[in-house]
């Protein structure tokens, strides 16, 4: 039996009949759907699902920790702690589409799209380090340009790895239910990133007490060892091929071409447009939630330290039954699948509305349950994007496909929504009253400020569920239109 080689784009060749006598028609290959999908090897899939190990712990501990390290440690207002978070992701949904685009001609000069992942595999546990590293004694002011500066650098280097990240599933594989599986395994170490560095990274800070801005700075450097050890070896699973390109060729500089080509692909596939939609609007509903946790702990709880608490609770779920998602994926498809987590999400979020009348521990039955519902809402999405990107390459009528731009407009989408959760909460904190402070001087929240931390964790995060699955709607893409791209790909 002859072997299917790869192509630089990672989808499988199939080969010619064997056999056949000279002259004699090439038989017609079987409907795409009844052709054997090579299953991807354990290491490739472990490989590349390490790399949600640093994806997982960049979005969340900063989305964690970082503003309210700026109210409660360095005295910035919430307004402005908001700003920072906002420019620094408004900068990053800027950059997105640019590096999509040359993370496309970087696969087609060298035939692979390792290089901006080892680029940004160096970089950010640098700047990682620099968020956390605010000398003391500088002022408010100071505090706010330094994390502001560190945290676009930070920004930046995520997206030169996230970016081509996001689009090799649609390279590694051609089959619709073996990207589920790949996903699922990543999804599955995005919740041990979560609840590693949601819960670990709090539990080092508050190792000193008496030094807050040391544990922060300690708490950073532990992170960034393994967020540099995770993105360095998921770079290592790109696929490697030929070039398409002269090495010196086809080069574009920044220009405005990379937005109209990531314009042109949200134009073009409906089926992205709508699933993009969706997962902005779900991240910016958890973006809501992971930015008021700290807040919810501190401040409903009375306990700084119950943040851990809430992690565990969201995480364990999380684990178990992302695996359930992906059995019930494979057989009744991902949209419908995706459709359900979403509702489950919802409803765990209106139950939270309680503890507006009745603050206590009980909340972590319903942040269990929205645990469980999240790991859904990230294998489906995650899963439907290479498929939506093979799909726009059988059908647009470009050989080379265009996953870089898809992977920089989605980067920039989900970026975007994670950094308005923040920005979001910092503005129900400045409008409800929030009292911020310094370093190791304890205040007392007036009960607007305590109502709207609440209300934040939970009343909002609802309607922005109600109002992604309005957009789901809108998806249509099956798995026998992508087994039917497949099967049109030479």
């Amino acid at each position: 039996m002859s072997s299917q080689s790869s192509s630089p784009q990672g989808s499988p060749r199939r080969p010619e009949p064997a056999g056949a006598p000279a002259g004699t028609p090439a038989q017609t290959p079987a409907p795409a759907s009844q052709q054997p999908r090579a299953k991807l090897s354990p290491g490739t899939v472990a490989r590349y699902a390490s790399g949600s190990l640093a994806t997982g712990g960049f979005a969340t501990l900063p989305g964690l920790v970082l503003v309210y390290y700026l109210t409660d440690s360095l005295g910035v207002t919430a307004l402005i702690a908001g700003l920072i978070v906002t420019l620094a992701k408004v900068w990053d949904v800027i950059i997105d589409p640019i590096i999509g685009g040359l993370s496309d001609r970087t696969l087609a000069r060298t035939g692979s799209r390792r290089g901006p992942m080892v680029i940004g595999a160096i970089g950010l546990p640098i700047a990682f380090v620099l968020m956390f590293a605010v000398p003391p004694g500088v002022g408010p002011a100071v505090s706010a340009i330094w994390v502001l500066f560190a945290f676009v650098a930070a920004a930046t280097f995520f997206s030169m790895f996230q970016i081509p990240y996001v689009s090799l599933p649609a390279e590694l594989t051609d089959g619709y239910k073996e990207r589920t599986r790949l996903l699922t395994w990543r999804v599955v170490v995005l919740t041990v990133a979560i609840l590693l560095f949601g819960a670990g990274g709090p539990e080092i800070r508050d190792l000193f007490p008496d030094n807050q801005l040391l544990g922060y700075l300690l708490m950073a450097i532990a992170a960034a060892v393994l967020l540099g050890g995770s993105l360095w070896l998921a770079s290592t699973v790109a696929p490697r091929g030929a070039p398409t390109i002269a090495a010196n060729g086809g080069h574009r500089a920044f220009s405005l071409a990379h937005y109209r080509e990531g314009l042109s692909a949200l134009r073009d596939s409906k089926p992205f447009r709508a699933l993009l939609a969706t997962f902005m609007l779900q991240g910016l509903a958890t973006g809501l939630m992971l930015a008021g946790a700290q807040y919810v702990a501190r401040w409903i709880l009375n306990d700084q330290g119950a943040v851990t608490v809430l992690f565990a609770s969201l995480i364990a779920p999380a684990l178990l039954f992302a695996p359930v998602w992906r059995w019930v994926a494979d057989r009744i498809g991902k949209a419908r699948t995706f459709r359900i987590a979403s509702l489950l999400f919802l409803v765990a979020a209106v139950a939270l509305t309680g503890m507006l009348l009745w603050p206590g521990m009980w909340i972590l039955a319903p942040v269990g349950v929205a645990g469980a519902a999240y790991a859904g809402m990230q294998t489906m999405p995650m899963a439907m994007l290479p498929d939506v990107m093979s799909h726009d390459a059988a059908t647009s009528g470009d050989p080379e496909g265009r996953a870089g731009v898809f992977g920089g407009v989605w980067t920039a989408g989900e970026t975007a929504g994670m950094a308005l959760g923040s920005t979001t909460l910092a503005l129900v904190l400045a409008a409800t009253g929030y009292v911020e402070s310094v370093a190791s001087v304890t205040v007392t929240q007036p009960a607007t400020a305590v109502s709207g931390i609440a209300l934040a964790f939970s009343l909002f995060p609802a309607l922005l569920m109600l109002a992604s699955l309005a957009t789901l709607r809108s998806y249509r893409l099956t798995e026998r239109d992508v087994d039917a791209a497949a099967g049109s790909t030479p």
